[in-house]
């Protein structure tokens, strides 16, 4: 009798044992796989990123642009159209690639204008001016710098001190790591709920989202 309660008290340790190890084995699998999704949509969207939109969105929109690329002003106008149709649907989330040579300064006088609330204003500015600025595919920073005045409300004092601080530096170094991470290796590169945008094209982009909503 004794041999048995032995017995009976062992398997049920046992069982104890194992119903316990796998409740912490999956609980490990979960809390790892909570880290991996945070680190997989901090790959789309960082806390320094610029998101135009409702955030809450159905559809993320990620853009990695170059101010420098002619290509991405052109479309610009598309995708805040594309934005205003699906209106609290679509979330834009806008990422660094200044492929273009000397398109780092322009995207850390991006950087300062976006601390003085001036992103946008600014952004479409440089759009708007590239044919001024840039030099078979070069950036002339300090045409650009001469020009950046005409943008209303910016303080180019201030503009100025940021253009020294690395924090801009930081940022385009892990928007570029990301890019890279995601296979970006032009611009503008798209990016719909994760997905690639494969074929590129105006079309193909409203189809993928689209696709989404």
């Amino acid at each position: 009798m004794q041999n048995k309660k032995v017995v009976l008290i062992s398997i049920v340790v046992l069982i104890a044992i194992f119903l316990g190890g796998g409740y912490a084995y999956k609980n490990a699998q979960l809390e790892k796989s909570i880290a991996m999704s945070k680190e997989e949509a901090l790959l789309f969207q960082r806390p320094h990123s610029v998101v135009v939109g409702n955030e809450n969105a159905k559809v993320q929109l990620v853009e990695f642009f170059d101010p420098a690329c002619e290509t991405c002003a052109q479309f610009h106008p598309y995708v805040k159209d594309l934005l205003k149709k699906n209106d609290g649907k679509v979330k834009l989330v806008l990422r660094y690639a200044p492929f273009h040579q000397g398109s780092n300064y322009a995207v850390k006088m991006l950087e300062g204008a976006k601390e003085q609330g001036k992103f946008m204003e600014t952004l479409e500015f440089m759009f708007a001016t590239q044919r001024y600025w840039i030099e078979h595919h070069v950036v002339n920073p300090r045409t650009l710098w001469n020009m950046l005045p005409k943008v209303e409300g910016l303080d180019m004092e201030k503009l100025g001190k940021f253009m020294n601080d690395p924090k801009a530096d930081a940022i385009i170094k892990q928007d570029l790591e990301d890019a890279q991470k995601l296979g970006v290796t032009k611009t503008p590169g798209y990016i719909v709920n994760g997905k690639p945008l494969q074929t590129f094209g105006l079309k193909n982009l409203i189809e993928l989202v689209n696709s989404e909503l």
